[in-house]
């Protein structure tokens, strides 16, 4: 039965990835490379494409970094609680992950919109609502709400690095006369640090890929690759090799982020086969 599993186990993920991402991205090509290519210089002509380009990077990175740091947080301290309050610390934060990008928008909106019921909090004790309603719907708000539900992504991610991490050589370095905070950075910063930049690289991608959220706060008033895409699919649009080929980039940019992750994860996992 194990032989069997080891042999076949496989196959049903196999299958669902060649069902839903290696034919799409076959379809993709071919339909971006029509006309001798003619897709792409559409692409590169279009003077709106640098700047979506420059705001995805920036948001996404930006929202990785956030969620990177709370989630890191959020990841030590239930490693330090005990069993049954982790138990549902966890459960609470799981909660964001099962709600779509397009709830967790609306939730904002009612939340911090314009009539919020915390921006009339906010006006009824002296704050100008003009303000404190329209944050939302920037780059700002797109950046809180990505968050919201990508620092529970990396906090779970992170819980398993720090409730199994070995303090041992910490209090060695400190035996030796190393300070607190040099044994702190050259024993558990470095030991942790590759897990964290990967969760950020990750969840940076998908904020990088993510429409949903934006289309709901954001619409048409921010520039960024998913909703170039988005515009160029619904009805008004009309170019489908240009957003085939623009599919492509936005695709392209998430796996380098990724892949920059995936490297320093391997780097880690490396040295630490060539430690033992």
């Amino acid at each position: 039965m194990s032989n069997w599993i080891r042999r076949f186990g496989a196959w049903p993920a196999w299958c669902f990835m060649a069902l839903f991402f290696a034919l799409p991205l076959a379809s993709l090509v071919p339909e971006a490379a029509t006309e001798g290519g003619s897709a792409f210089a559409r692409l590169w002509a279009n003077p709106l494409l640098g700047k979506a380009f420059i705001n995805t990077l920036v948001l996404g990175l930006t929202a990785g970094a956030l969620s990177g740091l709370v989630g890191t947080v959020i990841a030590i301290e239930l490693a330090r609680q005990p069993e049954a309050r982790r138990r549902w610390m966890m459960t609470l934060l799981g909660l964001p992950l099962a709600f779509s990008g397009l709830v967790i928008a609306y939730g904002f909106i009612l939340a911090f919109g314009r009539s919020g019921f915390i921006t009339q909090l906010l006006v009824a004790i002296g704050f100008d609502g003009a303000v404190v309603g329209n944050w939302i719907y920037g780059a700002a708000g797109l950046g809180c709400a990505y968050a919201y539900y990508l620092v529970p992504r990396v906090a779970l991610s992170l819980y398993p690095v720090f409730a199994n991490l070995d303090l041992r050589p910490m209090q060695a370095a400190r035996t030796l006369g190393a300070t607190r905070w040099r044994a702190f950075r050259d024993t558990v910063i470095t030991e942790v640090a590759p897990s964290v930049l990967s969760n950020a690289c990750m969840v940076a991608a998908i904020a990088m890929g993510t429409y949903g959220t934006a289309l709901a706060l954001v619409g048409t008033q921010l520039n960024i690759l998913p909703l170039m895409l988005f515009a160029q699919v619904s009805d008004g649009g009309s170019d489908l090799s240009v957003a085939a080929a623009l599919s492509l980039v936005l695709m392209a940019l998430c796996v380098i982020v990724m892949g920059f992750g995936d490297a320093i994860a391997s780097k880690r996992a490396g040295h630490h086969a060539g430690s033992h």
